[in-house]
C-alpha cells in the first residue's frame, strides 16, 4: 500500500448504526451501515485536491493519473478540471506549501478557495 492509499473501516458492531433516512441523505447504502454492520473499503488520495475516494471494486473504466505528479492518482473531478482550457497544474502538496509559507514568497491568500500569485 502506497502513502496515497488507505483503508476505511466503519464498525457498527456495538452501536445502533445510522438511521436509514440519515444514511440515504449522506449517500450511504442503509444495508451497509445499520446495527451490527461493519463496512470496510480501500481508499485513494487525490494528488490534486487531497480528497479521499473510496475505491469502487466494480469500476471498469481506468482511474486517472497525472503524469506531471509522477503518475499519481487523481479523482474524476480533478481529471475533468485538468482538461479545461487555461488549467493551471497545482498539486495539493504545492498548495499546502503555499498556504504554510505563502507570506515568505509574497503570496496573498484572501480566500481559502482562491490563491493569488504575485504578478
Amino acid at each position: 500500500m502506497s502513502n496515497r492509499e488507505g483503508y476505511l473501516i466503519i464498525d457498527h458492531s456495538a452501536s445502533p448504526g445510522i438511521p436509514e433516512e440519515a444514511a440515504r441523505w449522506a449517500g450511504y447504502d442503509p444495508k451497509l451501515c445499520g446495527e451490527g454492520k461493519v463496512f470496510e473499503a480501500a481508499s485513494l488520495r487525490c494528488a490534486h485536491c487531497g480528497g479521499c475516494v473510496i475505491k469502487n471494486p466494480l469500476r471498469q473504466r481506468e482511474r486517472a493519473s497525472c503524469t506531471k505528479c509522477g503518475n499519481l492518482y487523481i479523482c474524476d473531478g480533478c481529471e475533468a478540471q485538468s482538461r479545461l482550457p487555461g488549467y493551471v497544474h497545482t498539486p495539493f502538496e504545492r498548495l499546502a506549501d503555499i498556504v504554510r509559507n505563502g507570506a515568505e514568497h509574497g503570496i496573498v491568500i484572501t480566500n481559502p478557495s482562491k490563491v493569488l500569485f504575485p504578478t
